[in-house]
């Protein structure tokens, strides 16, 4: 085959692989769940995981130009998939107290180790990039963290979910 066929047919299939669109679309969210909510954080440490975290593990994705070409979308709707499965600030409200606090106290160590966020997603995304200053405020905050000190413990949980 020459090479010129072979630039032809890849050049198709790049052009064909672009009718298979993902899904960008964003479920509800309960702002009674949201981390916002939930944990009361102060504005610094609320302003630092939206800025850092919320695009991947939330139901509030933006999606950037670049989620319009496959075969790259594709990798960007697995990251996100597999970041809100593992971890979902918008619906931490879900969680019990004793689980809630893991959940915090495993987003700290992810953070404080340089786990979090992803160097993929901060080469694109240069405001979730992160200074060591940021890293250990919101590791100290998010492993200090006590559900009853935000009164979250005396309420059910299962109470508080509107579908």
């Amino acid at each position: 085959m020459t090479r010129k066929r072979i630039l032809l047919i890849s050049a198709a299939a790049l052009l064909l692989i672009q009718l298979i669109r993902i899904d960008k679309s964003n479920p509800p969210v309960d702002p009674k769940l949201d981390f916002k909510a939930v944990a009361k954080p102060p504005a610094e440490v609320l302003s630092l995981i939206r800025e850092a975290c919320y695009n991947c593990h939330s139901d509030e994705t933006q999606y950037p130009w670049y989620s319009n070409v496959a075969p790259v979308s594709w990798l960007l709707k697995y990251h996100v998939n597999e970041a809100k499965e593992h971890f979902n600030f918008s619906t931490l409200g879900v969680l019990n107290s004793e689980d809630l606090k893991w959940a915090l106290g495993t987003a700290a160590k992810e953070i404080r180790e340089g786990e979090m966020p992803l160097n993929s997603y901060t080469w694109m995304h240069p405001e979730a990039r992160l200074t060591s200053a940021q890293r250990a405020l919101l590791a100290h905050w998010l492993d200090s963290f006590t559900p009853l000190s935000t009164g979250y413990g005396a309420i059910n949980p299962g109470q508080i979910i509107s579908i």
